[in-house]
């Protein structure tokens, strides 16, 4: 009887995997491979536990995995992931997250396990970013492509650096994690706006949405600024996530003189709903790969105010500059920098101001979600699991391409 084939994922946080790669793991399956989870399930994101995990047919693993890379811990994190690949026998490796994508390739190197694909969802080095994130990350990630077979890019940029500067044996660029434009579709085909109602939103006030965990690379304090900034009581302002920053949100807002204007959510699985009684998406984040959030609202045919960052860019195009900080896109607006809350201000200001030109906005952001499709992703994603089966299967050709 043959052996069942194994594919091991590792991801830092345990959420990751039931919020971004549940269409990996079908086709994997689906492959013949029995798929096994490595990750820290003490210490679940998107959601408070791990129950989307139930019933999948995952066999998960814990690794007690930390988010700085520079704690002892780390030393552990090494140790349980090489005994796991030494005790399992892998026939592939596919890692994402920072720590996860580190851990997993030195170990898989140690151990000889392979071959190993990496899904960077957006390097922390990225222009505009820090010297110092330069300086920690850049080298790190650029030796670590010696260990590494597939890599995988979800913005333009992290691509073209990665195909001039790393040494992956190959380098892929897939339009992020895809987006299921049918379920998105019949949710605002069947929707309505009952969302409002359960949130004591009336028709007549400006619903502006942001999604996102509540953490510093978020950005959510300039968003709340720039929401003071507006002077009007006739607009709420609703943020579904949860994260570390929660109370010092809250007292910021309380500080503006907004707390009555803004609802805190927390996280939500229901966000296409709640986008379907959103009039505006405002996404002010300092960093992104490609943003499942902002992805989501273009769908579901909202207007957007975001900042000019990478992963922004892919998704909403370079938009025209105009000037003050602001480049005009068919779908919204763009700030030049994340931090400029007088300039986020300014371009809700001018959305609301130009409300009859929301519907056209909106459908404009439908028709660009359509480039970032799951079908899409789901095509380059086989074409890639199908290049390491092969691989696998007869290494001496690994040079030798498609």
């Amino acid at each position: 009887m043959t052996a069942k084939k194994k594919a091991l994922l590792v991801t830092t946080v345990s959420g990751f995997v039931p919020q971004f790669e549940m269409n990996n793991v079908r086709i994997l399956q689906e492959m013949g491979y029995e798929v096994h989870y490595a990750s820290n399930f003490q210490n679940p994101s998107y959601g408070d536990d791990n129950r989307r995990l139930d019933g999948t047919g995952i066999v998960c693993h814990q690794i007690d995995f930390i988010r700085n890379p520079f704690h002892l811990s780390n030393r552990e994190v090494y140790r349980q992931l090489c005994a796991l690949m030494e005790g399992e026998r892998f026939d592939l490796v596919h890692c994402h997250t920072p720590m996860g994508g580190v851990m997993a390739r030195l170990a898989a190197h140690k151990t000889g396990t392979g071959p190993v694909i990496y899904t960077a969802h957006g390097f922390h080095f990225f222009r505009g970013a820090s010297p110092l994130n330069w300086l920690c990350y850049y080298p790190v990630e650029r030796f670590l492509s010696r260990y590494t077979d597939q890599q995988i890019c979800m913005n333009r940029e992290d691509y073209a650096r990665a195909r001039a500067a790393f040494h992956a044996k190959w380098v892929d660029y897939i339009p992020g994690a895809g987006i299921d434009l049918d379920e998105v579709r019949k949710t605002v085909r069947d929707g309505d706006r009952a969302k409002r109602k359960e949130l004591g939103i009336s028709e007549s006030t400006i619903l502006i949405l942001s999604v996102g965990e509540l953490i510093r690379r978020k950005n959510h304090e300039t968003a709340l600024r720039a929401v003071a900034g507006l002077g009007s009581s006739d607009i709420r302002y609703v943020i579904c996530g949860h994260g570390e920053e929660e109370d010092r949100l809250k007292e910021t807002a309380g500080k503006l003189g907004i707390a009555d204007r803004v609802l805190f959510l927390g996280y939500r699985e229901d966000i296409l709903e709640i986008c379907r009684s959103a009039d505006l998406f405002l996404f002010p984040s300092y960093q992104e790969g490609l943003p499942r959030a902002l992805l989501e609202a273009m769908a579901s045919g909202l207007p957007v105010v975001c900042s000019g960052i990478r992963g922004n860019r892919d998704l909403m195009g370079e938009g025209e500059d105009r000037g003050g900080g602001l480049r005009y896109c068919p779908g919204g607006i763009m700030v030049d920098k994340p931090d400029d809350a007088k300039g986020f201000s300014r371009a809700l200001r001018l959305m609301i101001e130009d409300r009859e030109r929301w519907k056209d906005m909106g459908e404009r952001n439908r028709e660009r979600s359509e480039d970032f499709s799951l079908e899409r992703v789901d095509r380059i994603m086989r074409k890639i699991y199908r290049r390491m089966d092969e691989m696998k299967k007869a290494p001496f050709l690994a040079d030798l391409g498609d």
